[in-house]
This record gives C-alpha cells, structure tokens and sequence, in this order.
C-alpha cells in the first residue's frame, strides 16, 4: 500500500509540474512571438533541446542522477524521431489555418488509441472511449475557429500525426523495456532532437517567416525572454518524459488538451484575449471529459490491481493444498499400522 501511495502520489506531482511549466511557457513564448516580434519557433525549441540536454549533464556530473547506456541505434532513431514529429507540427501550423492545425491536434488521441490497439494489443473500455469523445468534443468547441484545407497542408499534419503518435508510445515503451528512468531517456536522447532541429530549424522559420534567424536583430528584453523559455524547457521536457513514463501517451494528450483550456483562460485573464461563450462552453465540456476520463481510469486500475491480488491469493492457495494435503497423506500411512494393531487386538 506504501509503494502504491508513493506512486500516486509521484505521478500527481509529474502531472502538476507538467501542467504549470507548459502554461509558463505558453505564456513566455506568446508573449516573445506576438509582442516582441521573435517568430522562430522550430529554432527556439532546438535550443530548448540544447539546454535541457545541458542541463541534465551537469546535474549528472554532479551525481544527481545515475546515467544508464541504452542502445545507441535505439536512441537516435527515437531522437530523430521525436525532432521531425516537433518540425512537421510547426509547418502544420504554417501551412494550415489554426482550425486545421487544432483538428490535428485534436487526431492524436484517437490514433493513439487505434496504434496501441493494433500493435500493443492495449483495450480502451467504451467508458474511457465516451470520456475522449467528450473531451476532443470539448476542446473543439472552444479552440476550432475555422477549417481552411490544402492538399500539402493536409499532408504535413497526417505526418506529423503518425510521428508524434510514435514518438510518444516509443518514449513509454522504451523506458519499460530498457527499465530506464524518464530522465536517463531524455539525457540520452536530447542530443540527437537538438541536432535535427539545429539542423532543419532555420529552414523551417524561413519557409513560414520569409525570415532569416541569423539575420534577427536582438534586443536585449528579447534576449531575456529567450533563456527565459529555455531555462522553463528544461522543466517542460523533463515532465514530457516523466507523465508518458509514468501514466501512458493518451494521458498524456488528455493532459496536454487541459494546458489547452487553460492557456485560453490564462489568456483571457492576464492578455485580454478575446473570449466568448463558445469558449466557455467548449471549456466547461472539455473539463467534464478530463473528469469522467479520471475517474474511469481510477476505477478500472483499482478494479485491475483488486483482481491481480485475488489472482495472486487463488495461485498461492493451490500451491499450500498439495503440502498440506501431503502431509495429511503421510499422518494418514503412518497411523495406519497401529490402527490395524488395534483392530487385531480388539478381534483377540
């Protein structure tokens, strides 16, 4: 029961650091992007990718935590992976209306689902397949404007679907396979994300800016909001890793449409963004979702582990018959003699 507490208690505390350091960097970048005028958003996350991977080195250095080798071909094609699912999403973005690219982000969730079905023979209950549908319904309503579609934007946002999908079921499957900690994942594979996006970054921002990021002339307040999101990418990263870890990749969509209604509130309080009942309809739903999905899932891991010890019980049982019924046997055998001397006598 300890371990099972400690557990939970673990995976509220990756689910509230995932939540608070994604809502601080939504809000950090908006305002570098729509008020500064800093549109590079692929080069920006490469040099998050950078300074976490920094970061956990030195942590690392200093014993924080234990480093654990994974094979390298493993590691880089996830990192490879995983930076692409990023560059594809942001020419999503650029190539689509933001109705669109919401509907992209919408499709995740159900071809997660469709993925781990075929592949990993995981089942959803039709509980946990009603709460999504309340919740993709939800979030729809509150964050869809507009659907303007175009051949090669369709295209891109059906590639950046299929890998981010990959990338997140890879990133639980490979920390149970290899038995490796969230943040011995990401030391690992940080260095390759970086690369490709070091790498494609500034192709990218020039293809959606018409701008050249060597070319930007930065200000000192730019600067700033800068390490800013970097030093917060550390945190945003490490949670990434750690909820997936802990919990599974559906989760951690349900998770990141909730950062979603959130930023639309944040940016109606703290930015004055335009906010209407829609969206508060749209939101109200989304969070009913989020909380049927909750429960559902507590539900049925309950009902999981109940079995699991009553399954346990029944095999340790039938294990102490046979002793049991052995031993019986042997007092038995050895009675037997003198029951049959008593017998003769009382014939005597």
């Amino acid at each position: 029961m300890g371990e099972m507490a400690g557990f939970q208690l673990g995976v509220i505390g990756a689910l509230f650091l995932s939540v608070a350091s994604s809502v601080s960097i939504v809000i950090c970048n908006k305002a570098l992007m729509s008020n500064l005028g800093f549109p590079f958003a692929t080069t920006l996350t490469s040099w998050h990718l950078m300074v976490t991977f920094c970061t956990l080195h030195a942590a690392q250095r200093f014993n924080v935590f234990e480093s654990k080798s994974i094979d390298v071909k493993t590691v880089m094609l996830f990192g490879i992976l995983n930076g692409i699912s990023i560059g594809l999403l942001n020419l999503s973005l650029g190539f689509n209306s933001i109705g669109f690219y919401q509907m992209t982000k919408l499709a995740i969730i159900p071809f997660t689902v469709l993925l781990e079905t075929l592949f990993l023979k995981k089942s959803f209950s039709q509980k946990i397949k009603f709460s999504l549908f309340l919740l993709l319904i939800g979030v729809g309503i509150a964050s869809i404007t507009d659907l303007q579609l175009n051949f090669m934007g369709t295209i891109i946002s059906i590639l950046a679907i299929m890998t981010t999908c990959v990338g997140q079921i890879l990133t639980n499957t490979i920390q149970k396979r290899h038995n490796v900690s969230s943040t011995q994942l990401l030391y690992q594979s940080a260095p390759f994300q970086a690369a490709i996006l070091f790498v494609s970054g500034p192709l990218v921002d020039q293809c959606l800016t018409k701008q050249n990021v060597f070319g930007y002339k930065y200000s000192p307040v730019v600067l700033a909001f800068i390490i800013l999101s970097c030093l917060i990418s550390v945190s945003v990263n490490f949670s990434t890793f750690l909820v997936i870890g802990k919990t599974s990749p559906v989760t951690y969509q349900v998770l990141g449409h909730l950062k979603t209604c959130l930023v639309l509130a944040f940016g109606y309080t703290l930015l004055h963004d335009p906010f209407t009942e829609r969206n508060i309809i749209g939101i109200l739903v989304a969070i009913f979702g989020m909380g049927l999905y909750s429960y559902f899932c507590t539900h049925e891991n309950k009902k999981k582990q109940s079995s699991e010890l009553l399954n346990g019980s029944q095999i340790k049982d039938k294990d102490t018959t046979p002793l049991l019924a052995g031993k019986n046997l042997g007092h038995q055998e050895k009675e037997s003699p003198e029951s049959k001397k008593s017998t003769k006598d009382s014939l005597v």
